[in-house]
């Protein structure tokens, strides 16, 4: 074991998984949490015999994190036992019609033969396509570092490089989906696969129909127990690796000496030392509010366009319904009127699509029998610091939710015996997101992929980077391949045991 030492900021995701690679690269390592609850956005929430997940509520790609238990030889399945969604949503339109999503893939194509005569054949297509720019695109943007040269200068990179006109980054995700589905409800449910990192599916490059692919043919599981049972594994296994983490200390500035190498770190006034730092805070905030001395970056990072935000209704529900499903999605009527409000006028959508986990569903020790945990996000429009925040935003989307639900014939309104809201700026507030986005920075444009911030940092030697705001993008998989990234990078430069080449 190695006495160098690395500094965790952030015990997210993120954070978490990066201490354990590190700690299993032979670092001592030291975590510290601004916040006494550990997991970031990723949190959890009980009251009155009911348990709610504050973020994600789906895990894709769970191979990636049997990769992460299988290197430090924990068993996944007697840890964190996988529930299998079915469906993995259902959908509702406007006109009544509905529609659920399975991860069989024969199964999936039926039901959408029998929803939109003649579209069944078009979601084979369409798969085959989203498996081509998987195929050319997760070699080098999904688990390697791009930043880094030697990367780039791989065999293997270089013949990639001449196959990357298949990711389809000339079109947005909307104009490549309509080259395969006619019916515009089809297009409106692949569409919303760009708002899983926070993005416009009618400015996002159609590389991201590669999200499509991931969930329906690389899986989409659910930790029994929820989401924040992955936190709370996490946590176990970097403190009995020996991770030290401290919860409820902020860290107030990164230290460096005067040839742009990191030193430590600053907590409560005091320093504490360390040969490398690993941040899982949002990059733009971290240059913002803990480094000094570089304002160009400051300026640069913040022009960065961040990802969507939202509002989140956690609704304990005195009633059952057996008409919706564990994930549940309320089309609006007019998607790009939706996203025009939300990126290009930045106000709250008139006609908000409504997004409905309820775990308990699947899991049903998350509500007391016959009532429901409810969990509403509403997508809205990052914090503008040219305008003061909408006051009156969560009374008029609980009314629009209200209404919409009417529609589908649930009355939800007399049921709910408690609510809590959480919005931009408590995603601001508690976890330090850039102007109160959830998923970091936006994929808006065809240069995301490289604009987004470097896991290693090459104007301050010595600092990491890992998380949504990071390459390669937010959601679990991601945040944690970004961690491994990170690891991997840190042992190979500051000589800790490299389990893989990092580029």
């Amino acid at each position: 074991m190695s006495d160098k030492k690395v500094i965790v900021i952030g015990a997210g995701l993120a954070g978490l998984s990066g201490a354990i690679y590190l700690r299993k690269r032979g670092f001592q390592v030291e975590v510290f949490e601004q916040n006494e609850q550990l997991g970031g956005k990723a949190g959890e929430i009980r009251a009155n015999g009911f348990r709610f997940d504050t973020g994600p509520s789906l895990v894709t790609m769970p191979f990636v994190l049997e990769d992460l238990f299988r290197e430090v030889g924990a068993d996944r399945s007697a840890l964190l036992p996988w529930l299998e969604i079915d469906p993995i949503c259902r959908y509702f339109w406007p006109d009544g019609s509905q529609l659920d999503a399975v991860g069989d893939v024969e199964r999936m194509q039926n039901l959408i033969e029998a929803f939109a005569p003649g579209e069944g054949a078009a979601f084979r297509r369409f798969l085959a396509y989203c498996k081509r720019i998987y195929d050319a695109t997760a070699d080098i943007f999904l688990t390697a570092p791009i930043h880094e040269t030697t990367v780039w200068l791989r065999l293997q990179t270089l013949k990639k490089i001449f196959s990357l006109p298949r990711i389809d980054p000339f079109h947005t995700v909307d104009q490549s989906v309509r080259r395969f589905f006619r019916d515009p409800r089809l297009v409106q449910l692949f569409d919303r696969y760009a708002t899983y990192n926070g993005s416009n599916p009618f400015q996002a490059p159609a590389t991201l129909n590669i999200i499509a692919y991931v969930e329906f043919v690389l899986g989409a599981v659910y930790p029994h127990g929820g989401i924040y049972r992955l936190v709370s594994r996490l946590q176990q296994i970097a403190q009995e690796l020996g991770v030290i983490i401290h919860a409820g200390q902020r860290v107030e500035k990164i230290l460096y000496d005067d040839r742009h190498r990191v030193t430590g770190v600053q907590v409560g006034g005091d320093g504490h030392a360390a040969d490398a730092v690993l941040c899982n805070a949002d990059v733009v905030q971290t240059y913002a509010n803990l480094i000094e001395g570089f304002p160009r970056e400051r300026r640069k990072l913040g022009r960065l366009e961040p990802s969507l935000s939202g509002i989140v209704f956690l609704w304990s529900v005195k009633k059952s319904h057996a008409t919706l499903a564990h994930h549940n999605i309320f089309f609006s009527a007019d998607y790009q009127r939706e996203f025009h409000q939300l990126f290009v006028e930045k106000t709250l959508p008139s006609d908000p699509t409504i997004y409905i986990a309820i775990t308990s569903k699947t899991d049903p020790a998350d509500a007391p029998p016959g009532e429901e945990n409810w969990f509403v996000l509403i997508n809205a429009p990052y914090l503008d610091n040219t305008r003061p925040a909408d006051s009156g935003a969560a009374a008029a989307l609980r009314k629009a939710v209200f209404a919409r639900l009417a529609q589908a014939g649930i009355d939800i309104a007399p049921y709910i015996s408690h609510e809590q809201v959480i919005g931009p700026d408590d995603f601001y507030r508690l976890y330090g997101s850039n102007r109160g986005s959830i998923y970091g920075i936006s994929s808006n444009s065809r240069q995301t992929a490289f604009r987004r911030p470097a896991n290693r940092n090459k104007r301050l030697s010595g600092l990491y980077f890992a998380g949504g705001s990071a390459h390669p993008g937010g959601g679990i998989p991601l945040v944690v391949l970004s961690a491994k990234m990170a690891a991997d990078l840190i042992a190979r430069h500051t000589g800790g045991q490299q389990q893989q080449p990092a580029g």
